[in-house]
């Protein structure tokens, strides 16, 4: 048994990182990988996001807004509809004054703005 077990368990935050670019969702992943977080899944888009929250069920979402199929915005609103405690930040090149509403008032926990500063995408995740 490792202390980890004896603690129990690891209080690592899983995160899931959501952005239809793989560039991003690699830079995004390194980030939280070597500031203690645990990447447990990344989704392309909307849709997969949705379906992938309640597969690997983390702690914490990253989500892009402007993605195919099914951009940010509504799949924060379909994630919270069935769970109203999910922590999701929106990271998008967006600054939009009507996204950045829209996310807030549906419950987006955070916001970071691409490009962005790692520093800031650890303190904004770690404050959750």
């Amino acid at each position: 048994m490792s202390k980890i077990d004896l603690l129990g368990g690891s209080n690592m935050k899983k995160v899931l990182i959501v952005d239809d670019a793989a560039f991003m969702r690699l830079t995004l992943k390194k980030i939280l990988e070597e500031n203690g977080f645990e990447v447990v899944g990344e989704a392309v888009n909307g849709v997969d996001a949705v379906q992938k929250y309640f597969t690997l069920k983390p702690d914490i979402v990253t989500m892009d807004i402007t993605m195919p199929e099914m951009d940010g915005v509504e799949a924060l609103e379909k994630i919270r509809s069935k769970d109203p405690n999910a922590k999701v930040v929106m990271i998008s090149a967006v600054g939009q004054d009507t996204w950045v509403k829209r996310a807030v008032m549906n419950g987006a926990k955070g916001f970071v703005v691409k490009p962005y500063k790692e520093d800031y995408v650890v303190q904004t995740l770690k404050k959750l």
